[in-house]
């Protein structure tokens, strides 16, 4: 991987690390809208990765790998938030929803079951388990939490940020504390939900897969993870 002059073959890096940007975009993908393309999110990885060969040092003791993958997901989530992926009205939907689960734990002493939700929502059921899967972008982290949000209020995880303004969100679930409570939130998650998670953020399964090992649609699965994150932000708000 060096030249006759010691130096990184930056040409043979690039070609090794290819299946490592398109990892991450696919995986990237699968938490986001219709409408973002991936060989967008593959081409703006490719800058990342472009700029890791430049700013990697190997005296850092951090493994390349390590290195770039915050690089490349660093470029990838930069891109989002310029283009302000998520629409206002889907911002507005989550927020509602995780509102209403925070509403109901308090008023119930317990987690409310998906009839409650759409209650508290005065929605049908049919009507709310539509909106969970319109807002498939739903994420534990969102972007506007790592600079105060859209409607002014702090970010609730903003004092997890490193000082050094990291801006991969899988960067703030690094912090043990973080990790610690999450752990636990997760754990009150129903036990379909906590199955989903798992899943889908220690196995690293997207959507498609999870619901072929669950014997649902995608959709459906789609759904179960969008209230799940609402449920977990509730939680996490305390933290």
């Amino acid at each position: 991987m060096y030249t006759a002059k010691g130096h990184l073959d930056r040409e043979h890096m690039i070609r090794q690390y290819v299946p490592l940007v398109r990892r991450l975009a696919h995986h990237m993908i699968a938490k986001l809208p219709p409408n973002i393309e991936l060989d967008d999110l593959i081409q703006v990885g490719m800058i990342g990765l472009t700029e890791a060969l430049t700013r990697y040092e190997v005296n850092q003791g951090v493994q390349f790998e390590t290195f770039a993958t915050q690089r490349i997901r660093g470029a990838m989530i930069d891109e989002l938030r310029e283009g302000d992926w998520m629409s206002r009205s889907s911002r507005k939907s989550q927020k509602d929803i995780e509102q209403a689960v925070r509403r109901l734990e308090q008023k119930l002493g317990r987690v409310p079951i998906e009839s409650e939700i759409a209650a508290e929502l005065d929605m049908s059921l049919p009507d709310y388990q539509e909106l969970l899967g319109k807002v498939r972008g739903t994420q534990l982290v969102y972007l506007e939490d790592m600079s105060g949000g859209y409607d002014d209020e702090s970010g609730f995880l903003d004092h997890h940020v490193s000082d050094e303004g990291e801006a991969d969100p899988m960067q703030l679930l690094r912090d043990h504390r973080l990790r610690a409570a999450l752990v636990e939130a997760i754990k009150t998650l129903p036990e379909r939900e906590q199955h989903i998670m798992s899943m889908y953020y220690e196995k690293d399964l997207n959507l498609k897969e999870i619901a072929a090992v669950l014997g649902v649609t995608e959709s459906r699965v789609c759904q179960l993870h969008s209230q799940s994150i609402a449920r977990l932000r509730a939680k996490m708000r305390s933290h």
